[in-house]
């Protein structure tokens, strides 16, 4: 696909986003963000449907509408949405575009291997024998750590020894 054309169909996703809305029931809620950018959404999977909410700049919303088309016309599995490489998905973008916003470009990406993995995890909590409320309450826990350890990550100090 030539510059003029992976632009116009990136213009095209942005302003028309697909499947664009909350999944009532989802199996998973899974929300991600971009400081740097704004850059906020949210996926949804249930039964194989992945759908997402968000706002943002036009590549972020416009890899999220893409992400979510192919995954439901595809009907792609867990196993191969997780080997989706961020190289993969940054040439299908356009590198000319991607390149120079990488966060914003795998944004929906990471988001949806992220729910993928929440998925795969409540799946093997409930053959283990939790109940859906003690995975939520698990959830919320682990919420918390994470909410933490972002913040700390985010700490001057942090980023630097985190760099190398």
């Amino acid at each position: 696909m030539d510059r003029e054309t992976r632009l116009a169909w990136l213009v095209d996703h942005y302003q028309r986003p697909r499947h664009k809305g909350a999944l009532a029931d989802a199996d998973a809620r899974v929300p991600g963000g971009n400081p740097g950018c704004g850059d906020i959404i949210t996926l949804y999977v249930k039964d194989g449907t992945v759908s997402w909410e968000g706002t943002g700049c036009t590549l972020s919303q416009a890899s999220a509408s893409i992400l979510a088309e192919r995954v439901n016309r595809e009907h792609t599995s867990f196993e191969d949405i997780l080997a989706i490489t961020p190289e993969t998905w940054m040439d299908l973008l356009g590198r000319e575009f991607a390149d120079a916003r990488p966060q914003c470009a795998l944004l929906a990406l990471g988001t949806l291997k992220a729910a993928v993995k929440t998925v795969e995890m409540n799946r093997t909590l409930k053959a283990a024998g939790h109940t859906d409320e003690q995975i939520k309450e698990l959830r919320r826990e682990t919420e918390g750590h994470w909410a933490l350890r972002s913040s700390l990550s985010d700490l001057p100090s942090n980023r630097v020894r985190n760099a190398g």
